[in-house]
């Protein structure tokens, strides 16, 4: 009967398992948002990468013909619109079709700075 009395008024596990319950739950918390950002983060990274993917153009091209008495030459460049893209593009726009939350955060507003001539 002493042992269960003892065990009944022993408070030193309650403290430590409430210690380990409250430590986890920050931790978790922490975790998620960390992971969260780190999606963003990611997700804005790689849509970089695709709009610079995007913006490479192999269509230019030269036409030269070239005779025993004359040269001739020329160029031509064709552009085609791609996924996202029109033709009305601000200047330093922005046009990966990927914004996380531009009503909270402010620089993801879907334009990028314009360069300074």
């Amino acid at each position: 009967m002493t042992l269960l009395k003892r065990v009944w008024n022993d408070e030193a596990g309650f403290i430590v398992s409430t210690e380990l319950i409250l430590i986890a739950t920050i931790v978790v918390i922490g975790l998620i948002v960390g992971l969260s950002a780190v999606r963003d983060a990611v997700t804005s990274e790689l849509s970089d990468v695709a709009g610079a993917i995007q913006d490479l153009d192999q269509s230019y091209t030269l036409y030269g013909v070239t005779g025993h008495s004359a040269a001739v030459s020329g160029s031509d460049f064709g552009d085609a619109t791609d996924f996202c893209d029109s033709n009305g593009d601000p200047v330093g726009g922005i046009d990966n079709c990927i914004v996380i939350d531009d009503r909270n955060d402010g620089d993801e507003g879907g334009s990028a700075p314009t360069p300074s001539l």
